[in-house]
């Protein structure tokens, strides 16, 4: 019960209206299915614009299939639908973004009510069929080179009220969102870059302390989340956006997620002044091997030297973690799990790691991919990796994980019961990993 609205279908929504296009929102956080079907349904079938990624699919192409029955031109965008053209034209799309959307759409309404394919030859950025069935791709569509000229997302279009009052019922504090900057420039082997490319653009400081400012009058949050790869990428920046922010007396507390190699002592004096409390860092694995096969490009000791700086700043730290990446073996899991005992994060998260298509990192193990589950009602993330552990053993590397860190803290109280439980756990769990180290996925 954490919702955040789509700030990106909102920033699709503001540029639409300024170039004089109608088009409304539908929010589906606290919708439902039928909510939508009733409105395709009841409205006139114009073109119906669905954002789709990894975790979605399964929901996005009912909705096209229903869409494209009411007689809706459908076109569809996001992070995932690039990586699988045929597919979502197959499940009815009539058309596919690939990249940032706004100057694509603004180019696309037009040529789609034009019903020519001559006409959508001539928009970058996209993906159809020819009256003769074969998929045409148009060329690569340039990125926004000033996204400060872009107009703040169309908040108003959605209840952002009701999202607030869902954190303060569940959490006792409702929080926005808000972007400062799109893309990564750094290149994880295993990150999707499919909208914004390996970039990295910022918003000029003031345009973000202005949005804050209007985000802390019109809703009165109790705190903020900066939905940004990396928010401490650019140290100057973020100088510059701390002096705006405490001369204007908008400091709120927030949360955001950076790199290890991104924060220093400086930064996160920067943070703690904006009342930062949490700070979410992709530490990955405790093996130096594992994150150089990665690219990641940050040490292990950078890690837990981030988590010390913002400790000594009262700053919580999240942590996200990574099982399974090609080449991790039971020494590797064992320096993960002495890594988050060290560093002792506040929260820590597991996966294991998933091929998305069009990543390096699917390229790597695409010969070894098997799925069981239907495209369309599945994802990326059903996908097993031939040769790797398997899930029974990352099972054994998470208790042993959790039941390790747990341990070590009650190691440091006085007075600590039930450390004889988890000593028993962690037997278990180390016998487990043992004895499941040889099964690997069929």
């Amino acid at each position: 019960m954490k919702p955040y609205p789509p700030l990106g279908i909102l920033y699709l929504c503001s540029h639409l209206r300024q170039k004089g296009f109608a088009v409304e929102v539908f929010d589906s956080t606290f919708s439902s299915y039928q909510d939508l079907l009733f409105l395709l349904e009841h409205t006139p079938p114009s073109v119906l614009g669905i954002y789709a990624n990894l975790m979605t699919r399964s929901t996005v192409v009912p909705i096209i299939k229903a869409a494209k029955n009411t007689g809706w031109r459908i076109v569809v965008g996001g992070p995932e639908p690039g990586s699988y053209i045929p597919e979502y034209l197959d499940a009815g799309a009539d058309v596919v973004v690939i990249g940032e959307g706004e100057l694509t759409l603004e180019e696309l309404l037009p040529a789609l009510r034009a019903d020519s394919a001559l006409a959508l030859q001539r928009v970058n950025g996209i993906a159809f069929r020819l009256p003769d069935g074969n998929i045409h791709i148009t060329a690569a569509r340039a990125q926004i080179s000033n996204i400060d000229l872009q107009p703040w997302p169309a908040r108003e279009t959605i209840d952002i009220d009701q999202y607030i009052r869902t954190w303060r019922a569940h959490h006792g504090q409702g929080s926005v969102s808000l972007i400062t900057a799109r893309g990564c420039a750094y290149r994880c082997r295993w990150c999707s870059h499919q909208v914004f490319g390996k970039t990295h653009r910022r918003r000029k400081p003031a345009s973000v302390a202005s949005e804050l400012e209007w985000l802390l009058q019109r809703y009165a949050p109790d705190m903020a989340w900066f939905a940004d790869d990396v928010f401490t990428i650019h140290h100057g920046w973020l100088a510059e956006y701390a002096a705006l922010v405490k001369d204007r007396s908008l400091l709120l507390p927030f949360e955001c997620i950076t790199r290890a190699d991104r924060l220093n002592e400086k930064v996160v004096d920067m943070l703690a002044q904006l009342r930062c409390f949490r700070v979410w860092i992709g530490s990955e694995s405790g093996s130096q091997r594992i994150l150089d096969a990665m690219e990641r490009g940050v040490t292990v000791e950078q890690v837990q030297h981030a988590v010390d700086l913002c400790k000594s700043r009262g700053i919580q730290t999240g942590m996200f973690l990574m099982w399974g990446y090609p080449g991790e073996d039971l020494n590797d899991i064992l320096a993960t799990v002495e890594h988050v005992k060290s560093s002792d994060p506040d929260v820590f998260f597991t996966t294991v790691a998933y091929p998305i298509k069009g990543t390096p990192y699917f390229d790597e193990v695409a010969a070894g991919l098997t799925t069981s589950t239907p495209w369309e009602q599945g994802s990326d993330r059903d996908y097993r990796v031939r040769g790797r552990h398997s899930r029974r053993f990352f099972q054994f590397a998470d208790e042993l994980l959790r039941s390790e860190v747990e341990l070590s803290r009650l190691q440091k109280q006085t007075e600590a019961a039930g450390i004889g439980d988890l000593q028993a756990r962690i037997a278990t769990a180390r016998e487990g990993l043992r004895l499941s180290y040889a099964e690997t996925e069929a």
